[in-house]
């Protein structure tokens, strides 16, 4: 049965403070519905989508369209004057379009942090329920309000907070609304509350929705919502057979910057184990200075014209200093920031035009400590924040240059350059940089960019 996706941005966001409608307001970097089409875009289990729109900004949406390669949507339709006449746009054009039922599901535009695992639990839950809820269980007490008096306070274990999507068969929620307009006193909140009242007998199954799929309504929202897209993180941490690996790492080219040891030589040693040609680079073992952008384009041009062609690069270059600021020396603060940031910026630079022949990753290292800056860690924990930052910003730029880029957030990991700082350590409270080394490498072979990729200490096992 297919499934298609209904955005509903008909609305004008008359609460929302600005001269056009929220979901064109610009989040990290895009728009809201951009980001909210795009995740249903990426999604492997979605046929289509279908955009509706206030007729005046339908135009704006083909312009996102096109912009993003949004290949999934094939409609783009006019809404109305409330929600239940930009869902019954959907439903009307799909009724005539299908002579099967297909799957609907219905979300709400400024809705951008949706994930995959909510989607694949409606489509999954839609195999045995011809309605579908999301919601998370409320976590403050709900009262039922009259006059501004209390009239009932309803018992919290049974209360929930609905989200998006609501999905449905399409048979049944134009069943619904067939029923609903011939009642005078139709005044709906969602589609769930319309298949509730009119279709009394349909179960309406709940999928459990999450905290982070918060709906974007006053302007305020617009600082938590931009604080998730930096918090945002991903993992790819499965560590995959011999065969796939010997098939997506053969003949490929993996440059390495530094590549003296830990994570970044196992990188390249588990590669090259399986088919890559690999080329580390490092102070200590080519004496390749990443601060230096000569160095970084001495050492590309020469893989580039060895092999023709550069497919991964990976920057794993980076010095930590554990102590306060004050006691701080000036130059080994140059050192920190010149390693850890310049140095990450000059690889991104010279990159580009090599990744760009060959659609290309471009791989970076941050740390837990970028979230928050920690007492002894204020140069290392502020340059990692910084690599976060330009990961997803690169992320965005060179998206229509097929350059995929990506940060690998891990867990402590026993390096040499942990050891130096922290002392010995039991190592089963430790990831070890082989297991870091197999999820970059997933990193690398994976679709994404402009995430923050978690390796954590009780996922990946090698």
């Amino acid at each position: 049965m297919q499934n298609i996706a209904i955005i509903l941005a008909g609305g004008v966001g008359s609460r929302f403070g600005l001269d056009i409608p929220k979901q064109f307001a610009k989040l990290a970097g895009k728009s809201i519905i951009e980001h909210t089409i795009e995740v249903f875009q990426k999604h492997a289990l979605i046929d289509e989508i279908c955009v509706v729109s206030h007729k005046e900004w339908t135009w704006k949406i083909e312009e996102f369209v096109l912009k993003n390669h949004f290949t999934k949507v094939k409609k783009i339709l006019s809404g109305g004057e409330e929600r239940k006449d930009s869902s019954l746009s959907a439903i009307t054009a799909y009724s005539q379009l299908c002579k099967d039922d297909v799957n609907l599901i219905f979300h709400d535009a400024v809705r951008p942090f949706v994930s995959h695992k909510i989607i694949d639990n409606c489509i999954e839950s839609l195999k045995h329920y011809d309605a579908i809820d999301v919601a998370i269980p409320a976590v403050d007490t709900i009262i039922e309000v009259s006059k501004k008096t209390i009239k009932n306070i309803p018992n919290r274990s049974y209360m929930m907070q609905g989200q998006t999507p609501q999905c449905f068969k399409l048979s049944i929620i134009k069943k619904a609304y067939e029923i609903a307009q011939k009642d005078k006193d139709f005044k709906p909140t969602d589609d769930c509350g319309i298949v509730k009242k009119y279709l009394p007998d349909v179960d309406i199954h709940v999928v459990e929705g999450s905290i982070d799929n918060i709906k974007i309504t006053h302007s305020q929202d617009i600082f938590m919502a931009d604080k998730l897209f930096q918090l945002k993180r991903t993992s790819v941490d499965t560590v995959f057979s011999k065969k796939y690996y010997d098939e997506k790492l053969h003949k490929k080219v993996l440059v390495v910057f530094g590549g003296s040891y830990g994570i970044g030589k196992d990188i390249g040693e588990i590669a090259k184990k399986h088919g890559a040609n690999v080329y580390l680079y490092g102070r200590s073992s080519t004496n390749t200075d990443v601060t230096s952008i000569s160095d970084i384009r001495r050492e590309l041009a020469y893989v580039h014209k060895k092999e023709g062609k550069i497919d991964f690069i990976v920057n794993t270059a980076s010095v930590l200093l554990k102590e306060p600021l004050a006691h701080s020396s000036h130059e080994s603060i140059l050192d920190i920031i010149n390693i850890n940031y310049f140095g990450a910026i000059n690889i991104a630079k010279e990159a580009i035009a090599y990744l760009e022949e060959t659609s290309g990753h471009l791989l970076n290292f941050t740390s837990s400590s970028y979230t928050r800056g920690r007492a002894n860690y204020s140069l290392y924990s502020s340059t990692k924040a910084a690599m976060v930052n330009l990961t997803q910003a690169l992320g965005e730029e060179l998206i229509h240059q097929k350059i995929h880029v990506n940060c690998i957030n891990p867990e402590r990991t026993l390096t040499p350059m942990r050891i130096s700082n922290f002392g010995k350590e039991d190592p089963k409270t430790l990831l070890s940089s082989k297991e870091v080394a197999y999820g970059s490498i997933n990193a690398l072979l994976s679709n994404l960019t402009g995430q923050v990729i978690d390796i954590k200490l009780s996922k990946i096992k090698s």
